[in-house]
């Protein structure tokens, strides 16, 4: 018996199937084990033995490591078949490390997509763990251990922050930079002139050949004045454009997409994606739909892109085949596996909807509709631009004509247009007439403020971060209240931009862009063996520890918020001030009162208590998690993590509660 271990137990059945009887398929639950917390600051790392990591299984894990090495007494020879990316490689590592795997009897497995052919292929190149790769990971674990660890417990103890990392304080950064460059901003007026004829609108663009800028009511009018109701049309012109097809999607890309056509925020989307990746039932069997959806490559396997060709000519016709594009290879593309792409052309969103549910199906769609539309010929247009004149008032009008789909076919409804169609103007004989002539008064917008998605691409772009960490750096600014999200954009918080503030000012040569992304870079060396992983530490701690020494001793701490009360015990002022659980009121002369201000809770009652004379009311952990509980507690321990209706079971006469739009019995298998 050959033992497979991968990280995932929902890819344990399915990989099983492929392999058949005399494999073994089981699952390490992703890592078992991470840095310890011992040692100088906490950190788990001997900073003068050249950062030696020390590792500890990760709680809760222990059993899950002697099932494993059981598992491994049990059979003959083992795959470690983790995910095909950086992490991937160092949890095998862990693997091979912490269960005493022999290298004799052990094997390195790595696949793209979880499908039988795929599957099978990878074991006939199986290799030896790349330690390269497990230095990088283990370099950028160290990294933001000591980032994260030294930071955070400087903001805790100076600021009302709860965290500060090596990523994710530069993502705030961009937050904050951008409400500042908006707090600045000064609108200036200007006017536009708008000519409504029977069916298209024309804009004042020039007089003459000058661009015309009307900065005032008084300007306009006199511009008004000088305009007849004829318009002559002084040309016509059109021209055939190619509208360029789209690329296929990476981790970012798709984020950017399912954002904003879905509304889905950017972990919705990884969660959604890991599903299609690691299998489901399909009815025959259970297959992965979609390659490895971590990935900064456009990259398409040739046999994906022969399949799709004879699918589109089947389909579409030969003229809707098109070529492999090639994207822009950016410095900090790491290209180590393909786009994210159906893992059979075949498998089209239809067939498979009976499947899916209605997340899985949508995200499904929209990744097998952008990797066949990038290998499908661009949309054409003909684009119309009409000059009208009138008094040497030059009024232009814009449009095109969708002439050839193309890409389009399979990509319209996902993509955004603002086409106008303009009629046959030679019809009018030179001459357009109006009375209808528009004017606004309008005034300049600043820089939009980031949507979740704009961030990721802003991220992408500047090298910030990898694909892995984008959805991670969203939740954590909006968890740590550094950013409140309205109407869809980030708007930094008071928290956030005196966090920001106190780490420019003592760590603006570290908590940058141009910083974070060379860090990226070296970590990328490394695993090219480049790079020596101690020498990229070493250079940085040098750098980053007399700052935090610093900051620990100069940066001033943040001063409780007044409350405008005064102290019942002492006369002195409540002050607002943080503790584990989140903020309370307290007295200013603590510690010499220690008067704290019980604030009043809404009770919210949802139904009388079937065990007593009590009433079932919506409590919360000290993780904040809600639940339900009698209010007689302890004498009466009842409690429940779904919501009750009030009603009572009548095969058992416990409560019935609501559980995924279902009504069912709390305590006995009972469904209404």
């Amino acid at each position: 018996m050959k033992l497979v271990i991968v990280e995932s137990p929902a890819k344990t059945h399915t990989i099983g199937e492929f392999l058949g009887s005399e494999y073994k398929v089981v699952s390490s639950k992703g890592h078992i084990r991470d840095l310890a917390t011992s040692g100088k600051y906490g950190l788990g790392v001997d900073i003068e033995n050249d950062f030696k990591p020390t590792y500890i299984p990760i709680k809760g894990k222990k059993k899950d490591i002697n099932a494993l090495k059981k598992d491994i007494k049990e059979c003959e020879f083992v795959y470690l078949a983790t995910d095909p990316d950086r992490e991937g490689e160092a949890i095998s590592w862990h693997l091979y490390d912490e269960l005493g795997i022999k290298d004799s009897e052990y094997e390195r497995v790595v696949f793209n997509e979880i499908t039988e052919p795929a599957v099978k292929e990878a074991f006939k190149h199986a290799r030896k763990i790349d330690y390269n790769l497990v230095k990088s990971q283990e370099t950028r674990r160290i990294l933001d251990r000591i980032i994260g660890f030294r930071l955070s417990k400087l903001m805790q103890s100076k600021t009302g922050g709860k965290s500060a990392g090596r990523v994710q304080s530069v993502a705030l950064k961009l937050v904050v930079d951008r409400e500042r460059e908006i707090e600045s901003f000064i609108p200036e007026e200007y006017w536009t002139v708008t000519a409504h004829f029977t069916d298209f609108d024309s804009n004042l663009e020039k007089y003459k050949n000058d661009k015309l800028e009307l900065h005032n009511e008084s300007e306009v009018n006199e511009v008004l004045n000088r305009l007849s109701e004829d318009f002559k049309i002084e040309s016509i012109e059109q021209k055939e454009k190619n509208r360029s097809g789209v690329m296929p999607f990476t981790t970012s890309t798709l984020q950017q997409a399912c954002i904003n056509k879905f509304n889905y925020n950017s972990s919705k989307v990884m969660s959604v994606a890991q599903k299609l990746y690691e299998g489901i039932n399909i009815g025959s069997e259970t297959v992965g739909l979609i390659t490895y959806m971590r990935t900064d490559s456009t990259r398409l396997s040739p046999i994906f892109i022969n399949d799709a060709f004879k699918y589109i000519e089947n389909t579409f016709g030969k003229d809707y085949i098109g070529a492999v594009k090639k994207g822009k290879k950016s410095d900090n593309v790491q290209d180590a596996h393909e786009a994210i792409r159906p893992t059979s052309i075949y498998r089209t969103p239809e067939s498979m909807k009976k499947y899916l549910s209605n997340d899985e199906y949508k995200i499904y769609s929209i990744i097998y509709a952008r990797a066949l539309a990038s290998l499908m010929k661009d949309a054409k247009v003909l684009a119309t631009t009409v000059i009208l004149d009138n008094n040497n008032y030059k009024f232009k009008s814009t449009g095109q004509i969708l002439i050839f789909d193309g890409f389009l076919k399979v990509y319209g409804e996902y993509s955004v247009s603002n086409d106008v169609i303009l009629p046959d103007l030679k019809k009018y004989n030179g001459i357009v007439s109006t009375k209808d002539i528009e004017t606004e008064q309008k005034f300049t917008k600043p820089i939009a403020r980031y949507t979740e998605a704009s961030l990721i691409e802003e991220m992408e772009k500047l090298g910030i971060g990898r694909p892995s960490t984008y959805a991670t750096t969203m939740k954590t600014l909006k968890d740590r209240g550094y950013v409140k999200v309205i109407e869809k954009k980030f708007h930094p918080t008071e928290i956030g931009i005196e966090t920001t503030d106190k780490l420019q000012e003592f760590f603006s040569n570290i908590i940058n862009v141009e910083y974070t992304a060379k860090m990226e870079t070296d970590l990328d060396l490394i695993t090219e063996e480049k790079q020596d992983n101690i020498r990229v530490l070493r250079d940085f701690y040098n750098d980053f520890e007399p700052l935090v020494k610093k900051a620990f001793t100069d940066m001033e701490k943040a001063q409780p918020k007044s409350t405008g009360e005064i102290c019942p015990e002492c006369g002195n002022e409540l002050v607002i001030r943080k503790g584990r659980y989140g903020e309370f009121t307290a007295c200013s002369n603590y510690p010499s009162c220690k008067y704290i201000k019980q604030e009043k809770k809404e009770i919210k009652v949802i139904c009388k208590c079937p065990k007593c004379d009590g009433n079932i009311i919506e409590k919360k952990t000290r993780r904040g998690k809600v639940f339900y509980g009698c209010d007689k507690y302890p004498k009466c321990d009842i409690a429940l993590w779904d919501m009750p209706t009030g009603e009572l079971c009548p095969e058992c006469n416990s409560l019935l509660i609501t559980k995924k739009d279902e009504v069912k019995c709390s305590n006995c298998d009972y469904s209404k």
